[in-house]
Protein backbone atom coordinates (compact mmCIF):
# COMPACT_ATOMS: atom_id res chain seq x y z
CA UNK A 1 0.00 0.00 0.00
CA UNK A 2 2.55 2.58 0.97
CA UNK A 3 4.65 1.60 -2.32
CA UNK A 4 1.72 2.22 -4.51
CA UNK A 5 0.87 5.68 -2.58
CA UNK A 6 4.64 6.53 -3.41
CA UNK A 7 4.47 5.68 -6.77
CA UNK A 8 0.85 7.74 -7.41
CA UNK A 9 2.67 10.78 -5.24
CA UNK A 10 5.77 10.64 -8.05
CA UNK A 11 3.06 10.06 -10.70
CA UNK A 12 1.55 13.11 -9.62
CA UNK A 13 4.98 15.28 -8.92
CA UNK A 14 5.53 14.76 -12.35
CA UNK A 15 2.50 15.90 -13.21
CA UNK A 16 2.69 18.47 -12.01
CA UNK A 17 6.35 19.51 -12.21
CA UNK A 18 6.63 18.27 -15.85
CA UNK A 19 4.39 20.04 -17.59
CA UNK A 20 6.35 22.27 -19.55
CA UNK A 21 8.40 19.60 -20.63
CA UNK A 22 5.76 17.94 -23.04
CA UNK A 23 3.90 21.53 -23.61
CA UNK A 24 6.74 23.10 -25.48
CA UNK A 25 7.32 20.18 -28.25
CA UNK A 26 3.83 19.75 -28.28
CA UNK A 27 2.92 22.81 -29.36
CA UNK A 28 6.02 23.22 -31.74
CA UNK A 29 4.88 19.81 -33.43
CA UNK A 30 0.88 21.55 -33.55
CA UNK A 31 2.71 24.79 -34.66
CA UNK A 32 4.69 23.12 -37.09
CA UNK A 33 1.90 20.69 -38.31
CA UNK A 34 -0.52 24.33 -39.00
CA UNK A 35 2.17 25.67 -41.16
CA UNK A 36 2.94 22.51 -43.11
CA UNK A 37 -0.86 22.12 -44.02
CA UNK A 38 -1.17 26.11 -44.90
CA UNK A 39 2.44 25.64 -47.29
CA UNK A 40 0.98 22.13 -49.11
CA UNK A 41 -2.52 23.87 -49.77
CA UNK A 42 -0.64 27.08 -51.36
CA UNK A 43 1.49 24.69 -53.39
CA UNK A 44 -1.16 22.23 -54.53
CA UNK A 45 -3.53 25.52 -55.63
CA UNK A 46 -0.68 26.62 -57.65
CA UNK A 47 -0.05 23.32 -59.15
CA UNK A 48 -3.94 23.17 -59.89
CA UNK A 49 -3.94 26.22 -61.78
CA UNK A 50 -0.83 25.70 -64.41
CA UNK A 51 -2.72 22.06 -64.60
CA UNK A 52 -5.54 23.52 -65.92
CA UNK A 53 -4.14 26.44 -67.93
CA UNK A 54 -2.08 23.47 -69.67
CA UNK A 55 -5.33 21.41 -70.66
CA UNK A 56 -6.94 24.82 -71.50
CA UNK A 57 -3.79 25.07 -74.24
CA UNK A 58 -4.09 21.58 -75.07
CA UNK A 59 -7.62 21.60 -76.01
CA UNK A 60 -7.72 24.54 -78.82
CA UNK A 61 -4.45 22.86 -80.64
CA UNK A 62 -1.41 25.12 -79.40
CA UNK A 63 2.20 25.53 -81.27
CA UNK A 64 4.80 23.01 -79.14
CA UNK A 65 6.30 26.21 -77.72
CA UNK A 66 3.82 27.38 -75.52
CA UNK A 67 3.34 23.95 -74.19
CA UNK A 68 6.90 23.19 -73.70
CA UNK A 69 6.77 26.34 -71.55
CA UNK A 70 3.36 25.16 -69.74
CA UNK A 71 5.30 21.70 -68.87
CA UNK A 72 8.18 23.69 -67.75
CA UNK A 73 5.87 25.25 -65.29
CA UNK A 74 4.31 22.57 -64.15
CA UNK A 75 7.32 21.12 -63.29
CA UNK A 76 8.62 23.83 -61.14
CA UNK A 77 5.32 24.22 -59.56
CA UNK A 78 5.72 20.15 -58.69
CA UNK A 79 9.10 20.77 -57.70
CA UNK A 80 8.25 22.95 -55.47
CA UNK A 81 5.15 21.50 -53.59
CA UNK A 82 7.68 18.66 -53.26
CA UNK A 83 10.22 20.44 -51.64
CA UNK A 84 7.79 22.14 -49.50
CA UNK A 85 6.59 18.71 -48.19
CA UNK A 86 10.27 17.40 -47.83
CA UNK A 87 10.71 20.52 -45.67
CA UNK A 88 7.59 20.39 -43.59
CA UNK A 89 8.00 16.70 -43.23
CA UNK A 90 11.07 16.95 -41.84
CA UNK A 91 10.35 19.79 -39.36
CA UNK A 92 7.58 17.73 -38.15
CA UNK A 93 9.26 14.66 -37.66
CA UNK A 94 11.64 16.51 -35.92
CA UNK A 95 9.24 17.94 -33.42
CA UNK A 96 7.38 14.28 -33.08
CA UNK A 97 11.06 12.35 -32.44
CA UNK A 98 11.35 15.01 -29.61
CA UNK A 99 8.02 14.36 -28.06
CA UNK A 100 8.97 10.89 -28.43
CA UNK A 101 12.22 10.84 -26.55
CA UNK A 102 10.86 13.45 -23.86
CA UNK A 103 8.08 10.76 -23.39
CA UNK A 104 10.17 7.92 -23.23
CA UNK A 105 12.88 9.61 -20.66
CA UNK A 106 9.70 10.16 -18.56
CA UNK A 107 8.54 6.53 -18.47
CA UNK A 108 11.45 6.10 -17.20
CA UNK A 109 10.49 6.59 -13.63
CA UNK A 110 8.56 3.61 -14.02
CA UNK A 111 11.38 1.34 -14.21
CA UNK A 112 11.87 -2.07 -12.02
CA UNK A 113 15.45 -1.97 -12.67
CA UNK A 114 16.84 0.52 -9.23
CA UNK A 115 19.94 0.94 -11.51
CA UNK A 116 17.82 2.53 -14.39
CA UNK A 117 15.55 4.49 -11.66
CA UNK A 118 18.87 6.12 -10.39
CA UNK A 119 20.30 6.99 -14.08
CA UNK A 120 16.77 8.62 -14.62
CA UNK A 121 17.06 10.48 -11.42
CA UNK A 122 20.61 11.90 -12.23
CA UNK A 123 19.54 13.05 -15.85
CA UNK A 124 16.64 14.56 -14.74
CA UNK A 125 18.11 16.32 -11.61
CA UNK A 126 21.10 17.69 -14.90
CA UNK A 127 17.96 19.12 -16.99
CA UNK A 128 16.74 20.89 -13.82
CA UNK A 129 20.19 22.55 -13.16
CA UNK A 130 20.66 23.32 -16.42
CA UNK A 131 17.22 25.12 -16.87
CA UNK A 132 17.97 27.44 -13.37
CA UNK A 133 21.37 28.15 -14.81
CA UNK A 134 20.12 29.61 -17.56
CA UNK A 135 17.45 31.36 -15.52
CA UNK A 136 20.36 33.17 -13.67
CA UNK A 137 22.79 33.35 -16.66
CA UNK A 138 25.49 30.97 -16.26
CA UNK A 139 25.27 30.32 -19.66
CA UNK A 140 28.48 28.88 -19.97
CA UNK A 141 28.03 26.65 -16.80
CA UNK A 142 24.75 25.71 -18.62
CA UNK A 143 25.76 24.49 -21.78
CA UNK A 144 28.79 22.79 -20.54
CA UNK A 145 26.55 21.10 -18.09
CA UNK A 146 24.09 20.28 -20.79
CA UNK A 147 27.20 18.83 -23.13
CA UNK A 148 28.36 16.54 -20.24
CA UNK A 149 24.80 15.04 -19.53
CA UNK A 150 23.84 14.61 -23.54
CA UNK A 151 20.60 17.18 -23.01
CA UNK A 152 21.95 20.37 -24.58
CA UNK A 153 19.37 23.08 -25.66
CA UNK A 154 18.28 24.76 -29.02
CA UNK A 155 19.05 27.86 -30.42
CA UNK A 156 16.99 31.57 -30.27
CA UNK A 157 15.58 33.02 -32.69
CA UNK A 158 16.53 36.35 -31.12
CA UNK A 159 20.06 35.08 -31.21
CA UNK A 160 19.83 34.63 -35.13
CA UNK A 161 18.39 38.44 -35.64
CA UNK A 162 21.51 39.72 -33.74
CA UNK A 163 23.84 37.53 -35.96
CA UNK A 164 22.32 39.47 -38.88
CA UNK A 165 22.44 42.66 -37.04
CA UNK A 166 26.37 42.10 -36.39
CA UNK A 167 26.77 41.09 -40.06
CA UNK A 168 25.29 44.74 -40.97
CA UNK A 169 27.61 46.18 -38.46
CA UNK A 170 30.29 44.64 -40.61
CA UNK A 171 28.75 45.71 -43.59
CA UNK A 172 28.16 42.32 -45.01
CA UNK A 173 25.40 42.95 -46.86
CA UNK A 174 25.17 39.67 -49.01
CA UNK A 175 25.95 37.27 -46.21
CA UNK A 176 22.99 38.94 -44.40
CA UNK A 177 21.04 38.42 -47.21
CA UNK A 178 22.11 34.78 -47.21
CA UNK A 179 21.42 34.25 -43.48
CA UNK A 180 18.31 35.61 -43.62
CA UNK A 181 16.77 32.96 -46.50
CA UNK A 182 18.58 30.19 -44.40
CA UNK A 183 17.04 31.56 -40.75
CA UNK A 184 13.94 33.70 -41.05
CA UNK A 185 12.12 32.20 -44.20
CA UNK A 186 9.86 30.14 -41.78
CA UNK A 187 9.14 33.27 -39.55
CA UNK A 188 5.60 34.53 -38.50
CA UNK A 189 3.54 36.33 -36.32
CA UNK A 190 5.88 38.75 -34.08
CA UNK A 191 8.48 37.30 -35.80
CA UNK A 192 7.96 38.32 -39.22
CA UNK A 193 7.40 41.96 -38.40
CA UNK A 194 11.11 41.89 -36.63
CA UNK A 195 12.88 40.36 -39.72
CA UNK A 196 10.73 42.76 -41.85
CA UNK A 197 11.93 45.87 -39.72
CA UNK A 198 16.07 44.36 -39.52
CA UNK A 199 15.59 43.51 -43.30
CA UNK A 200 14.85 47.34 -43.27
CA UNK A 201 18.73 47.67 -42.49
CA UNK A 202 20.11 46.48 -45.76
CA UNK A 203 18.99 50.04 -47.53
CA UNK A 204 21.03 51.87 -44.55
CA UNK A 205 24.82 52.18 -43.55
CA UNK A 206 26.23 50.92 -40.56
CA UNK A 207 26.32 54.35 -38.94
CA UNK A 208 22.86 55.61 -39.15
CA UNK A 209 20.95 58.06 -36.76
CA UNK A 210 17.56 57.16 -38.60
CA UNK A 211 15.52 55.41 -35.28
CA UNK A 212 14.86 52.22 -35.30
CA UNK A 213 17.88 51.37 -37.21
CA UNK A 214 20.28 52.73 -34.83
CA UNK A 215 18.85 51.26 -31.61
CA UNK A 216 18.79 48.30 -33.53
CA UNK A 217 22.82 48.52 -33.95
CA UNK A 218 23.33 50.14 -30.20
CA UNK A 219 26.05 47.68 -28.56
CA UNK A 220 23.30 47.35 -25.84
CA UNK A 221 20.91 46.17 -27.20
CA UNK A 222 22.80 42.52 -26.10
CA UNK A 223 21.69 43.45 -22.62
CA UNK A 224 18.35 43.83 -23.74
CA UNK A 225 18.98 39.84 -25.38
CA UNK A 226 19.71 38.36 -21.96
CA UNK A 227 16.27 39.86 -20.85
CA UNK A 228 14.56 38.83 -23.63
CA UNK A 229 16.14 35.31 -23.60
CA UNK A 230 14.93 35.12 -20.24
CA UNK A 231 11.14 36.30 -20.04
CA UNK A 232 10.15 36.27 -23.46
CA UNK A 233 11.24 32.11 -23.57
CA UNK A 234 8.90 32.01 -20.09
CA UNK A 235 6.04 33.29 -21.75
CA UNK A 236 6.44 31.78 -25.03
CA UNK A 237 7.25 28.27 -23.72
CA UNK A 238 4.65 28.82 -21.18
CA UNK A 239 6.87 28.42 -18.07
CA UNK A 240 6.77 29.77 -14.53
CA UNK A 241 9.02 32.38 -12.92
CA UNK A 242 10.37 29.85 -10.75
CA UNK A 243 12.93 26.77 -12.09
CA UNK A 244 11.70 23.37 -10.91
CA UNK A 245 15.06 23.11 -9.19
CA UNK A 246 13.75 26.46 -7.46
CA UNK A 247 10.85 25.26 -6.63
CA UNK A 248 11.22 21.83 -5.13
CA UNK A 249 13.87 23.79 -3.17
CA UNK A 250 11.70 26.28 -1.59
CA UNK A 251 8.84 23.27 -1.09
CA UNK A 252 11.95 21.40 1.05
CA UNK A 253 12.95 24.43 2.65
CA UNK A 254 9.10 25.60 3.78
CA UNK A 255 8.47 21.79 5.03
CA UNK A 256 11.27 22.49 7.40
CA UNK A 257 11.00 26.20 8.37
CA UNK A 258 10.37 27.07 11.80
CA UNK A 259 10.38 30.33 13.98
CA UNK A 260 13.41 29.76 15.67
CA UNK A 261 15.14 29.56 12.06
CA UNK A 262 14.77 33.68 12.34
CA UNK A 263 15.91 34.56 16.00
CA UNK A 264 17.69 37.49 16.03
CA UNK A 265 20.22 36.61 18.55
CA UNK A 266 20.74 33.63 16.59
CA UNK A 267 21.41 31.09 19.67
CA UNK A 268 18.54 29.15 18.81
CA UNK A 269 19.72 28.22 15.27
CA UNK A 270 20.70 24.22 14.88
CA UNK A 271 23.93 24.24 12.82
CA UNK A 272 22.38 21.05 10.87
CA UNK A 273 19.45 22.83 9.62
CA UNK A 274 19.26 24.05 6.17
CA UNK A 275 16.94 26.87 6.64
CA UNK A 276 19.66 28.15 9.54
CA UNK A 277 22.18 28.04 7.34
CA UNK A 278 23.59 31.82 5.40
CA UNK A 279 23.44 30.46 2.06
CA UNK A 280 19.39 29.59 2.30
CA UNK A 281 17.90 31.74 5.37
CA UNK A 282 17.27 34.47 2.99
CA UNK A 283 15.92 32.34 0.19
CA UNK A 284 13.86 30.59 2.98
CA UNK A 285 12.51 33.85 4.34
CA UNK A 286 9.06 34.42 2.29
CA UNK A 287 8.45 31.27 2.63
CA UNK A 288 5.56 29.75 4.72
CA UNK A 289 6.18 27.66 8.00
CA UNK A 290 6.11 24.31 8.12
CA UNK A 291 2.62 22.82 9.18
CA UNK A 292 3.22 20.44 12.01
CA UNK A 293 0.31 18.90 13.41
CA UNK A 294 1.99 17.66 16.19
CA UNK A 295 5.25 19.45 17.57
CA UNK A 296 8.41 17.28 18.78
CA UNK A 297 10.35 19.10 21.56
CA UNK A 298 13.96 18.85 20.64
CA UNK A 299 17.27 19.27 23.15
CA UNK A 300 19.37 22.51 22.14
CA UNK A 301 22.40 20.08 24.02
CA UNK A 302 22.15 17.25 22.81
CA UNK A 303 19.83 17.26 19.81
CA UNK A 304 17.53 14.48 21.06
CA UNK A 305 13.86 14.01 21.18
CA UNK A 306 12.33 14.92 24.36
CA UNK A 307 9.59 12.75 25.55
CA UNK A 308 8.65 10.23 28.49
CA UNK A 309 12.13 8.52 28.36
CA UNK A 310 13.62 12.09 28.08
CA UNK A 311 11.00 14.21 29.65
CA UNK A 312 11.66 18.44 29.35
CA UNK A 313 13.27 19.68 32.29
CA UNK A 314 12.73 23.83 32.95
CA UNK A 315 15.73 26.21 34.47
CA UNK A 316 14.81 28.54 36.62
CA UNK A 317 15.30 31.05 33.43
CA UNK A 318 13.43 30.13 31.30
CA UNK A 319 15.29 27.74 29.10
CA UNK A 320 14.03 24.00 28.24
CA UNK A 321 16.56 20.96 27.89
CA UNK A 322 16.09 17.37 28.43
CA UNK A 323 16.32 15.50 31.41
CA UNK A 324 19.24 13.35 30.09
CA UNK A 325 21.52 16.35 28.90
CA UNK A 326 21.29 17.69 32.20
CA UNK A 327 22.38 14.79 33.91
CA UNK A 328 25.21 14.48 31.96
CA UNK A 329 26.60 18.19 32.33
CA UNK A 330 25.93 18.33 36.38
CA UNK A 331 28.99 18.83 38.08
CA UNK A 332 28.49 18.31 42.02
CA UNK A 333 24.79 18.59 41.86
CA UNK A 334 24.68 22.10 39.67
CA UNK A 335 24.01 22.43 36.09
CA UNK A 336 25.60 25.61 33.57
CA UNK A 337 22.67 26.65 31.38
CA UNK A 338 24.67 26.53 27.89
CA UNK A 339 23.37 29.74 26.93
CA UNK A 340 23.49 32.19 29.21
CA UNK A 341 26.05 30.97 31.27
CA UNK A 342 23.86 31.05 34.94
CA UNK A 343 24.59 28.31 37.49
CA UNK A 344 21.26 26.55 38.73
CA UNK A 345 21.23 23.72 41.40
CA UNK A 346 19.94 20.47 39.96
CA UNK A 347 16.99 20.13 41.92
CA UNK A 348 15.55 23.48 40.65
CA UNK A 349 15.22 22.39 37.02
CA UNK A 350 10.97 21.27 36.95
CA UNK A 351 9.24 18.99 34.59
CA UNK A 352 7.51 20.72 31.95
CA UNK A 353 3.90 19.32 30.86
CA UNK A 354 2.50 19.91 27.15
CA UNK A 355 -1.25 19.43 27.03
Amino acid sequence: MAVQETASQLSMALKVQEYPTLKVPYETLNKRFRAAQKNIDRETSHVTMVVAELEKTLSSFPVVDSVVSLLDGVVEKLSALKRKAAESIQAEDESAKLCKRRIEHLKEHSSDQPASVNLWKKKRMDRMMVEHLLRCGYYNTAVKLARQSGIESCLEFSLRIQEFIELIRQNKRMDAVRHARKHFSQAEGGQLDEVRQVMGMLAFPSDTHISPYKDLLDPARWKMLIQQFRYDNYRLHQLGNNSVFTITLQAGLSAIKTPQCYKEDGTSKNPDCPVCSKSLNKLAQPLPMAHCANSRLVCKISGEVMNENNPPMMLPNGYVYGYNSLLSIRQDDKVVCPRTKEVFNFSQAEKVYIM
